[in-house]
């Protein structure tokens, strides 16, 4: 009885080891194979021409509460991967969706463990502030859903740039409509008030940056591979759904903000 009791406890052990040992997802680059804060220009500090733009267009931009382009930038506020994949249907030309097309999720799921992590490590050495705790003014989400994260860079902006220079990767051909998506969705965040515009700019340069490196990995190029074709067979497919709203959307992206 106690020799059959040990061995259930050791199993048991052996099988709570194995789960707290699982390693994390990896992203396609080895650890120090990219220095984001070496390329990234330092954070605006109080006195500089681009802190002093940035305060500018956070309260001229306030003025946009209400308007079509804010709730544009309120929807591009949600971050989960099916919103981005929805976000960007449009300038694909077919609907996403993680059912539809989960190699190309994966793929970008795998970039972004790269991506992000270069953000985050720039956010936490300049911990800089949000606009809205520099200046009074409402944003665009609650505030509760920012806590306590910093400015710079922009992590949507990172995970929005991504998609597009991944989609970009895939689809070349579709690059102008992408980009242009891509573009959007960084402005919704300074349009919305959770970002300063500098930070959104940092964030299109860390998406780009380190996606410049992702893609020269072998593992980069046969995954792309995949998930290309895999593109190209839904919008080859008649039944695959068109995205809805694109004329609308197309117009508030086409909106100049600045």
């Amino acid at each position: 009885m106690r020799t059959r009791l040990l061995a259930t406890i050791v199993l048991a052990a052996a099988s709570f080891a194995t789960i707290l040992g699982a390693e994390k997802p990896q992203g396609y680059l080895a650890p120090g194979a990219f220095d984001l804060l070496q390329v990234l220009p330092p954070a605006p500090v109080k006195g500089d021409p681009r802190y002093k733009a940035d305060r500018t267009i956070f309260k001229q931009t306030r003025r946009m509460i209400g308007s079509p382009r804010y709730q544009l930038a309120t929807s591009d506020a949600v971050y989960e991967q099916p919103a981005l994949m929805k976000d960007f249907s449009c300038a694909v030309g077919v609907a996403l969706t993680p059912q539809d097309a989960p190699k190309t999720k994966a793929l970008v799921d795998r970039a972004l463990i790269d991506t992000e992590s270069q953000t985050n490590t720039a956010k936490n050495f300049y911990k800089r502030l949000r606009p809205y705790k520099i200046d009074q003014g409402e944003i665009c989400q609650p505030k509760s859903d920012l806590g306590d994260s910093y400015d710079y860079p922009s992590g949507h902006t990172t995970l929005g740039w991504t998609w597009a220079e991944v989609l970009t990767d895939l689809l070349p051909e579709r690059a102008t409509m992408i980009q242009a998506r891509g573009r959007a969705y960084g402005d919704s965040r300074f349009i919305c008030g959770a970002h300063n515009m500098s930070a959104v700019e940092a964030g299109k340069l860390s998406a780009g940056a380190t996606m410049a490196v992702v893609r020269t990995t072998p593992a980069y190029q046969a995954d792309a591979a995949a998930a290309r074709a895999e593109l190209r067979g839904l919008l080859a497919d008649p039944t695959v759904p068109k995205p809805d709203g694109c004329a609308k959307e197309g117009a508030l992206i086409a909106q100049r903000v600045l």
